[in-house]
């Protein structure tokens, strides 16, 4: 009998290792795919961002959050430094971990590093088809603030903008 997942065998670790950047964008590509027909339009999107991202890490600006179970990636979030604002990018998490508190938890470590890091906003870029996601946007303080129709991903798509003002 295989054993429950729970939200203590996953471990978080905040440092980029060789592969990781690879496996996320696979991630994004596969998941998205997978679960609501996204093309590969949207793979390339995450690729092409993440290269902007490497390109401008900076460690006392930028944090990451990759979470692994059984040595394998299944979670991640990063927080990348945009002038006075911080952007929310890449939370995705494998299926069979959501719904046991993970998405909750990156999303207290990524308030309290914003709050820490001195941050005066955050903003991310999501989908309207991603409704849990947002809702737990909105229960950390994030309001829609821009929404415009969007096909980039092989869909008609509605782009929504969320922010949060700190200061």
């Amino acid at each position: 009998m295989k054993a429950a997942i729970t939200l203590e065998s996953v471990t978080i670790r905040t440092e980029l290792r060789p592969g990781d950047i690879g496996y996320v964008i696979y991630m994004h590509g596969d998941i998205y795919s997978k679960e609501y027909g996204y093309s590969l339009g949207f793979e390339s999107y995450v690729a092409e961002s993440f290269v902007e991202f490497y390109k401008q890490y900076d460690a006392n600006l930028d944090r990451v959050w990759v979470c692994e179970h059984n040595e394998k990636i299944i979670g991640f979030l990063l927080l990348m430094h945009r002038g006075k604002a911080a952007q929310l990018r890449y939370f995705i998490m494998e299926k069979p971990y959501r719904g046991i508190g993970l998405g909750k938890k990156l999303m207290n470590l990524y308030m309290n590093e914003l709050n820490s890091l001195g941050y005066e906003s955050s903003y991310l870029l999501t989908v309207d088809e991603l409704p849990a996601a947002a809702s737990l946007y909105k229960r950390h303080g994030f309001r829609l603030t821009e929404e415009k129709p969007f096909s980039d991903f092989g869909k008609p798509l509605m782009e929504q903008k969320y922010e949060l003002m700190l200061r």
